[in-house]
């Protein structure tokens, strides 16, 4: 992805800087939009506030007792109800003001047992793990002969009925990169690979992990249920496992593997979103969201996944509101209810407050670990973006550049978009995040309290000031409230 701007953006971007090194040089007032002069030291607070927030390691302790004292919540789990309950006692302590559950029907989905082998002509113990939404195996397991393909594409290739009895074998490596577009690139073949190879005829699918390390710990993630009769089991390899398996199909061509997944479905079970603010002292009635997602996988700890987010969302929030002037809008903490599988929580969000949709000035997600932030993304009217220039601004001493392309706002916010709500994206090198990501190794020792810091820093920055903001950011246009789908997402982790 570029990181270059526009010649108009950029001469915008340098007005701006020198402005900012004139407010906060010698300090100077400016009205808000309720009419009452912001006091003459708001440029110092920016200053403060940006200084507090990268000296704080406020967002890092919030992952660790996440991570610690509750651990994975895959929705429907003891964990995501105790998640649930531990988000309210925290942001109660914390000081926020309206502090309250939305319920949230969610999917309940169980993992089980799960095993793998190569049983023919050699024989070889596979590392794999059950996608998140696979049905179970047999009690026996199912075996197979394994095709290979490195796509779509080539799966629709195959002979007619070559796919029938087969178990499908996705080899589809991911690229690093610091935007995450590999992963976009990847993931298709876990969403849609099983429906695909089901249609075909297949008994089982399974996939190279959508991941960038090279350790024998699979990637699960969320896999699309087909109608009845289009689900088999899929389960994900660990990087080496997909390479030995590759490795013997090219030498022996016939390789037989048996798979042994103990995952079921339960009913529907009940959660919720958990919502917290701090009120806005002149038009407390518009809101500025700050979200994250409270549910993380059951491998690990969702430390990066979400539980980064987590920490970055609430301690921002509560560093705006520690100043000694109240932000003019409300900022509007939301820890979503079962990103992980399912959306309901962002679709519960949404519905409930769709009468008030357009109170909300602009919404951010944080759902990219620990990496520092790089790029700030704006999506919303295009004549109010030298609006939101003015705002970026500050965040340029954090290292923090204007990219040009469309915001995307993040899995959550998806609805809130659908809806016209604008959306900011603070764009996080992502190089590691797939080494772990939907992994046993999401643990709090991945978390780097310093970076962290940094993009918590970059959140409450923006909170403050579009808060304070002379005006909003209008409405997204009609024909960009659904992202593209045939541009791979960097915002869809």
């Amino acid at each position: 992805m570029s990181g270059s701007i526009s010649v108009d953006s950029f001469l915008i971007w340098a007005a701006v800087i020198l402005a900012l090194a004139t407010i906060e040089g010698c300090a100077s007032t400016h009205a808000t939009g309720g009419g009452s002069p912001l006091p003459a030291a708001a440029g110092l607070e920016t200053s403060d506030l940006r200084a507090r927030a990268l000296a704080s390691h406020g967002a890092a302790e919030l992952v660790r007792n996440l991570t610690d004292e509750v651990g994975p919540r895959l929705a429907g789990s003891a964990g995501s109800k105790a998640a649930v309950e531990w988000a309210m006692r925290v942001l109660a302590e914390h000081g926020f003001a309206n502090v309250h559950a939305e319920a949230v029907t969610v999917p309940h989905w169980e993992r089980g047992e799960e095993s793998g082998a190569v049983v023919a002509p050699v024989q070889q113990p596979l590392h794999l793990t059950a996608l998140g939404g696979s049905i179970g195996t047999a009690p026996g397991g199912v075996e197979a002969e394994v095709i290979e393909v490195d796509s779509f594409e080539a799966l629709g290739r195959l002979p007619p009925g070559a796919a029938a009895g087969k178990i499908i074998f996705y080899d589809i490596p991911m690229d690093r990169s610091r935007d995450g577009k590999g992963y976009g690139r990847a993931v298709p073949a876990r969403g849609e690979g099983a429906m695909r190879a089901a249609a075909l005829g297949a008994v089982a699918a399974v996939i190279r992990s959508i991941g960038t390390d090279h350790n024998r710990l699979p990637h699960t993630g969320a896999m699309r249920r087909g109608e009845k009769g289009l689900n088999i089991p899929a389960a994900a390899l660990s990087i080496p496992d997909a390479e030995l398996l590759h490795r013997l199909i090219q030498q022996h061509k016939s390789v037989r593997l048996r798979l042994t997944l103990g995952c079921r479905w339960l009913p529907d079970a009940q959660s919720a979103n958990v919502v917290a603010e701090i009120p806005g002292a002149v038009k407390p009635e518009e809101i500025v969201l700050l979200g994250a997602h409270l549910d993380s996988w059951d491998l690990g700890t969702g430390a990066i996944d979400d539980g980064a987010g987590v920490g970055i969302v609430i301690n921002a929030a509560q560093l705006v509101g520690s100043l000694s002037r109240r932000p003019q809008r409300t900022i509007r903490v939301v820890l979503f209810a079962n990103e992980e599988n399912g959306l309901s929580g962002a679709q519960a969000y949404a519905r409930t407050h769709q009468a008030d949709a357009d109170k909300h000035v602009a919404a951010l997600e944080a759902d990219a670990g620990t990496g520092r932030a790089y790029g700030l993304r704006y999506l919303g009217d295009p004549q109010a973006r030298e609006r939101f220039v003015a705002i970026a601004v500050a965040l340029q001493p954090l290292g923090i550049e204007l990219l040009p392309d469309d915001a995307h706002g993040g899995a959550d916010l998806g609805p809130l978009r659908a809806l016209g709500v604008p959306m900011i994206d603070v764009a996080q090198d992502v190089s590691t995040y797939f080494d772990y990501h939907h992994t046993a190794n999401d643990t709090f020792d991945r978390i780097d309290p310093e970076s962290l810091a940094q993009v918590c820093a970059a959140f409450a920055l923006l909170a403050q000031g579009i808060a304070d903001s002379d005006g909003d950011f209008g409405r997204v246009p009609e024909p960009k409230r659904q992202p593209d789908r045939r541009v791979p997402q960097p915002m869809s982790f």
